[in-house]
């Protein structure tokens, strides 16, 4: 993996936002393991952390909804480089009248706050973790998604994390302030939640699953992998004003990610052979369009720039990710 040190250093603390959530106490850990002053910031401390500290060690702040009005003249005082990770994502059960003016409010609005006042503060360096949404839903196979590819994103998420891209780097060329950007495809990793851990509970039960002849290729990235490209940018010369792509750099069928989930857990995949056409008709019948998307279509990312301009390899491969993935999972049942 690469070091901290590698390259430009940090010469002062780094500001973590969303350290609460899944890639924030996993960049945190990785921080405060290689010696970098790092302050994590949530929205409100969790029970444990009442002495200020985050489970993970360090300092801890708490800033409270983020949004066109959060104070965060504190929290960015000495700070060197911020990391944003912060957002509100995909809401399944969407309670919001206006979904895209919320998703603005936080991820626009409270974003270009955070740019603006992190300018004030004489942040060196401000990293945005994105989405691949910004591209797009789904590529045709062996067409992948490119970092410099005119953007087409289809939901109210993916369109808010675009205006905020385009107002960073309006920030940037103002005041001179280094932006990054990174967009993730699907994240995975120790305590992964959501559709990926249901699909372990569903191979470690041994539940037969009707994806046994899906032809598609889909992009998806360690979490050890997007912590150590996050690193990376942080100091690297050429990564500022730029926009990357990430993944583990090896593309699977649904077909083949759950046969080889399937060996990590130990819990060989039962998988029915049925025609992805018919899964893709019923689902569209049942309204499950956005799910038959990620089940049977495509969506591959090319990280041919990230490579290039950084030299940076993803240090962990799929089935080493999946087994520490798997792992974890088993030991928190």
């Amino acid at each position: 993996m690469s070091s901290f040190a590698a390259g430009s250093p940090v010469h002062g603390t780094v500001l973590v936002t969303g350290a609460a959530g899944f890639i924030g106490r996993a960049l945190v850990e990785r921080l405060l393991a290689e010696g970098v002053p790092t302050l994590a910031a949530v929205r409100r401390p969790p029970p444990q952390s009442a002495s200020g500290r985050p489970p993970t060690g360090g300092q801890m702040v708490a800033v409270g909804d983020i949004g066109p009005h959060t104070d965060w003249r504190g929290p960015l005082a000495g700070v060197d480089c911020v990391v944003h990770l912060a957002a509100r994502v995909h809401v399944m059960h969407e309670q919001a009248a206006d979904p895209l003016a919320e998703f603005r409010r936080v991820n626009v609005d409270g974003t270009l706050a955070l740019a603006r006042q992190a300018v004030a503060a004489g942040v060196r360096r401000f990293i945005f973790v994105s989405s691949i949404k910004v591209n797009g839903e789904g590529t045709a196979p062996g067409r992948p998604f490119a970092a410099d590819d005119v953007p087409e994103p289809a939901d109210a998420y993916g369109i808010s994390k675009l205006e905020a891209e385009r107002s960073l780097l309006a920030v940037a060329a103002e005041t001179g302030m280094q932006i990054v950007i990174i967009r993730p495809v699907l994240v995975y990793g120790p305590g992964v939640k959501a559709n990926f851990r249901s699909m372990m509970a569903w191979l470690s039960k041994g539940v037969p699953l009707p994806l046994g002849a899906i032809d598609n290729r889909r992009s998806l990235v360690a979490l050890d992998n997007l912590v150590d490209l996050i690193v990376t940018c942080m100091n690297h010369p050429a990564a500022a004003s730029q926009v990357f792509l990430v993944s583990d750099g090896e593309d699977l069928s649904t077909t083949e990610l759950l046969r080889r989930m399937g060996t990590a857990l130990g819990r060989p995949a039962r998988l029915l052979p049925v025609p992805a056409a018919w899964l893709d008709g019923a689902a569209r019948l049942l309204g499950k369009g956005a799910v038959a998307q990620r089940l049977c279509g495509s969506l591959q990312v090319d990280i041919e720039k990230t490579r290039r301009l950084l030299g940076w390899t993803p240090p962990v491969t799929v089935d080493e990710a999946l087994r520490e993935t798997a792992r974890h999972f088993l030991a928190q049942r």
